[in-house]
């Protein structure tokens, strides 16, 4: 059986350097916001190309304490639309709301899945004073179009880069092409921590300030709380595993892009659709291989049968989602009904031999 994703597997190849390093963080004594957290800043800042980044808990926590920020600059306030595609997953929009802001849903581009500026700025209202642009599957979004919108407009953008860790796009990385970024580093993102993990990219050095403190309670200085915060924060182990694993994130990139073409060179099938690369190749960093196919659960129950393991990102759009029912359940959006119908993820890790893919291929071609 090839699985979906092997995450033992792929994490067994850090191991030894992980253990270590474990006892390094243990041996040391200190266990919250220490050297570790303040050393990956530095060191996932220096990846992106970002001036700043802040360690948070989870990517939620990196894109609602973003929007908190900007609400506590007074750039935001309670109601302003937030403009986010439709087909993302649900923190994106959970992020939104747990700010009482809107969030307004935008159709994607139904080759890339991804947010459009065409898309976006037919969206666009005088309620819209933000963009969350989120780079799906691991593809950067059209964001030299979308950047160049959001000036033009005067808004602000935060990219969702949750799965778009070491995407570029006209030598700009994910992460850094927004006012600000959140990233998650989930075990199964490209760049996995042991746990939940985040991080806020971004270029201003105030607003690095204000989430440093947002994340700790609202305090920069112990029991002084100058803002009502959560607690948020970027554990120190978590911190010193994503360090080990940084180095690696390029080569295994690299090899998800290796598995990827030999998916789209080796699916030959008109009843498969293959996920479109608008940009370079390097723009895009497959977290995730999405197909779409008409019978999705029969496609996927040959797969099984023939030893294949798929999952679907995502089986129920956000605004189809009970906890929306009462503000989003009324939209209508087919674009993004029919990607949520269709879509299947085929197996997708740098751990995957070539064998394995072809074996792929082979199922998919005797399952359609």
């Amino acid at each position: 059986m090839i699985p979906f994703f092997n995450l033992q597997h792929l994490m067994m190849r850090h191991q030894s350097a992980l253990i270590l390093t474990a006892q390094g963080v243990i041996g040391r004594g200190r266990y919250v916001l220490g050297e570790e957290v303040a050393g990956f800043e530095r060191e996932f800042a220096d990846y992106v190309g970002a001036p700043h980044c802040v360690g948070v808990s989870d990517g939620l926590a990196a894109l609602t304490l973003t929007l908190r920020a900007w609400k506590e600059f007074g750039l935001l306030k309670e109601g302003d639309g937030v403009a986010v595609p439709a087909n993302t997953y649900v923190a994106s929009v959970l992020a939104i709301t747990e700010c009482r802001l809107t969030p307004v849903l935008v159709e994607p581009d139904e080759a890339t899945f991804n947010l459009s500026a065409a898309g976006l700025e037919r969206a666009l209202t005088s309620q819209v004073k933000a963009v969350m642009a989120v780079h799906l599957y691991g593809q950067l979004a059209e964001m030299p179009a979308i950047a160049e919108l959001c000036r033009r407009k005067g808004l602000l953008l935060i990219e969702d880069a949750a799965q778009a860790h070491g995407a570029v796009l006209e030598g700009v990385k994910a992460g850094a092409w927004g006012d600000a970024a959140g990233f998650s580093f989930y075990p199964t993102k490209n760049l996995g921590a042991l746990g939940d993990a985040g991080a806020v990219t971004c270029k201003d050095a105030a607003l690095a300030d204000m989430l440093r403190k947002l994340r700790n309670y609202g305090s920069a200085e112990k029991y002084h709380n100058e803002v009502q915060g959560p607690n948020d924060r970027l554990d120190e182990l978590q911190a010193a595993f994503l360090r080990v694993k940084l180095p690696h994130l390029d080569p295994e990139n690299a090899r998800r892009r290796q598995i990827a073409r030999i998916y789209r060179e080796g699916i030959r099938s008109a009843k498969v659709q293959l996920p479109k690369v608008r940009a370079a190749e390097e723009s895009h960093v497959w977290h995730l291989f999405v197909v779409r196919v008409t019978d999705r659960d029969a496609f996927r129950e040959r797969l099984l049968a023939a030893g294949v393991e798929t999952s679907i990102h995502y089986p129920i759009p956000p605004h189809r989602q009970r906890a929306f029912a009462a503000n989003l359940g009324g939209l209508s959006l087919p674009v993004t009904e029919a990607i949520h119908r269709e879509v299947v993820s085929l197996p997708m890790s740098p751990a995957l031999t070539d064998e394995e893919a072809a074996t792929v291929v082979r199922a998919v071609h005797s399952a359609v």
